[in-house]
């Protein structure tokens, strides 16, 4: 993205929503994932990524619900960033209200507001209708997903693909 005329907007999704029990990361699953696609795939494109050990792995609503109040505040990005980081390089809980709020605070929002929105859950039946359009309109059935232009790409893929994804884009 960098140089180039693109705005991310990141949208809520879950693959294992509440009630639905998450995964641990000493899953057969989480570990074949991580280690055979995950990880090298992240040392080739040279981002730093950690198997977070949270036992089981936190469920997002709460992180999501976070993401839809900073957005109003136009730090959804900033909110996202730090969220990715706090999981993958950090190894924090973000199913935590404490720890999401500290990360709100760190990207600029008011840390009080938006803890009390979590706990009211006032961004809920946003968040749900978020993942209703994934589902039914995107059809996303794996993260990451992504939307450039007219292609839809989900799993994991290259740095050219998705820069390729872009020029495409940009000449439509």
């Amino acid at each position: 993205m960098e140089g180039k005329d693109v705005e991310v907007d990141w949208l809520p999704f879950e693959l294992r929503p509440y009630p639905h029990e998450t995964l641990s990361p000493h899953s057969n699953y989480i570990q074949q994932a991580w280690h055979q696609s995950i990880l090298p795939l992240a040392e080739k494109l040279g981002v730093t990524m950690n198997l977070n050990m949270t036992d089981p792995q936190p469920h997002t609503h709460y992180a999501h619900e976070g993401l839809l109040f900073a957005k109003e505040f136009h730090k959804g990005n900033e909110y996202a960033h730090r969220v990715f980081k706090a999981f993958y390089e950090d190894g924090k809980d973000i199913g935590d209200l404490q720890v999401l709020t500290e990360l709100a605070e760190a990207s600029g929002l008011p840390g009080d507001k938006f803890l009390r929105a979590l706990e009211e859950r006032q961004y809920s039946e946003k968040r749900q209708a978020s993942i209703r359009r994934a589902h039914q309109e995107d059809n996303v059935q794996a993260v990451p997903a992504f939307i450039i232009g007219n292609n839809k790409m989900t799993g994991l893929q290259s740095k050219e693909a998705y820069e390729e994804a872009v020029r495409k884009a940009e000449t439509s």
